[in-house]
């Protein structure tokens, strides 16, 4: 009989694909919690509910199985035990109800869109064309990798598929072009400082677009509820309002990164050399590059409402009407086919667990636990005997730097961000609020930049080898600290310049 369970044990461990560990650290904060009485001011379900949810974070944070399965698993859990519903029917409805939102469609075609940068080539493209043109000393090359970045973020809401797919490849062949090889224990010559730069821009940027990186809709939307849908942010408002800040962090960052991983070689002709035989290489432009550069522009000129300013109201665009545009663009023409499209795993993939994330959230807020929650934290920053100022500034702070807890920016924001806005709004003075808001928005993609595991980007870039773990944990608090300053001053100046307080 024990031979035979040990046998049962070891089926299951090589085929069941979850790491058991965390799954059952997972199952006890599920039982935990349901084991827990209701607190006051929450009905059963909506403790329940919390429950759900906190499991599934935690399960995602510690990685158990993907992030889709996990996520499937809360559909499927809210869907039998109706949490949110009377009936079956209606508990089903309510798990799959964020699968209609535009918001989540948006990321998803836009991901998909971004497919065409990949396959024309033209990513790489425009990497070594800023290359060629900044990349005579290191500090150039560090440029060129981040303008690269800067381009490429408004068309790719996977910063993933952008920092690791497209840029750190064109970073990692710069390396090698110099002998800066890890497995040689060259890293230091130009690599190291290439990495740390490719991963800082990259979350720069996350943060100076809507459509700059997957979570970003989620925190629009949080924006609005947060505020009774006196400030919602556009795609253009968004990209206006972090213009000057995210500009200023992008220009500091190359040059700090000089001082915490100062590199060997300071002079780099090869680079400039390296990109223009990539380039001769590549050709003069393909038709399917002049194509995407073509839709690229459309897209851009529509999300930031040209039309709507030169012909009236009428003309205003959703954004996701415009991605729709553009991915039927980039088909029609050739440009991709539709089995590209059915193959980007990524897109799917991010549809399930990002709705999923959604619908939690907003089941959250509709059963009251938002409101609960922000009760909670409100009372003790009431506790602490602070002013507005001060308690906004912590509110920010903490948000930031619990990023520590989470490996993924989704996550962390879906569990915390509605409910820090809620509080700051509630307590910071109408005439500044907005400025709070944004405040938090920036917060929100320079904490991507925390650890190596803090978003997608992170262990893709880590686990290339030229960073080590300490030299990475303190290039992210230090530029942490500079971004927050950067746009706690100004950014600040540039709002109230916009109006904003």
């Amino acid at each position: 009989m024990l031979v035979r369970l040990r046998e049962m044990a070891l089926f299951f461990h090589k085929t069941i694909p979850f790491r058991v560990v965390p799954a059952l650290i997972a199952t006890a904060v599920l039982v935990g919690m349901l084991l827990i009485p209701t607190p006051a001011g929450l009905t059963p379900e909506a403790w329940r509910l919390v429950a759900i949810f906190a499991t599934t974070i935690v399960a995602i944070i510690l990685k158990v199985m993907p992030i889709g399965v996990m996520a499937l698993m809360a559909i499927v859990v809210v869907s039998l035990s109706q949490v949110t519903a009377d009936s079956s029917g209606a508990a089903v409805s309510d798990a799959l109800q964020s699968f209609a939102s535009p918001l989540i469609w948006l990321i998803v075609i836009a991901i998909m869109i971004s497919r065409g940068l990949k396959k024309t080539g033209l990513g790489s493209r425009i990497g070594l064309m800023f290359i060629r043109l900044l990349g005579q000393r290191t500090i150039g090359v560090g440029y060129g990798i981040a303008v690269c970045d800067l381009v490429l973020a408004p068309l790719t809401p996977s910063n993933t598929a952008r920092g690791g797919g497209v840029v750190h490849p064109i970073m990692r062949s710069i390396a090698d072009a110099f002998d800066s090889d890890p497995k040689k224990d060259t890293q230091g010559k130009i690599g190291s400082y290439l990495a740390l730069v490719n991963m800082h821009a990259n979350a720069i940027t996350s943060g100076m677009f809507v459509t700059a990186t997957a979570p970003n809709p989620l925190v629009l939307d949080y924006v609005s509820k947060a505020t009774g849908g006196n400030f919602s942010l556009s795609w253009t408002t968004w990209a206006i309002a972090m213009l000057v800040p995210g500009l200023a962090c992008l220009v500091l960052m190359p040059l700090v990164m000089m001082l915490l991983a100062p590199p060997e070689l300071k002079r780099t002709p090869h680079a400039v050399e390296f990109a223009k035989a990539e380039l001769k290489k590549k050709g003069p432009l393909s038709g399917a590059e002049r194509v995407m550069i073509a839709i690229f522009g459309l897209l851009l000129v529509l999300w930031a409402n040209v039309p709507a300013m030169i012909l009236g109201p009428a003309f205003e665009l959703s954004p996701t009407a415009v991605a729709l545009l553009g991915l039927f663009l980039i088909v029609i023409t050739g440009t991709i086919d539709w089995d590209d499209v059915l193959a980007e795993k990524s897109a799917w993939d991010t549809l399930i667990w990002f709705g999923a994330l959604v619908m939690l959230a907003s089941q959250l807020n509709e059963q009251g636990v938002i409101a609960w929650f922000s009760g909670l934290i409100q009372s003790g920053l009431d506790a602490l005997g602070l002013g507005w100022f001060a308690a906004a500034a912590l509110l920010v702070l903490l948000f930031l730097y619990s990023h520590y807890f989470f490996a993924s920016t989704t996550a962390h924001i879906t569990a915390m961000m509605l409910a820090f806005l809620t509080v700051g709004t509630a307590i910071v003075p109408p005439d500044y609020t907005e400025a709070f808001v944004l405040m938090m928005v920036a917060a929100s993609a320079i904490m991507m930049g925390l650890t190596h595991y803090a978003t997608g980007t992170s262990p893709v870039i880590f686990n290339s080898g030229y960073v080590t773990m300490g030299r990475w944990w303190t290039a992210g608090f230090v530029m942490s600290v500079i971004n927050i300053l950067i746009y706690s001053t100004l950014g600040i100046a540039w709002w109230k310049l916009l109006g904003y307080w």
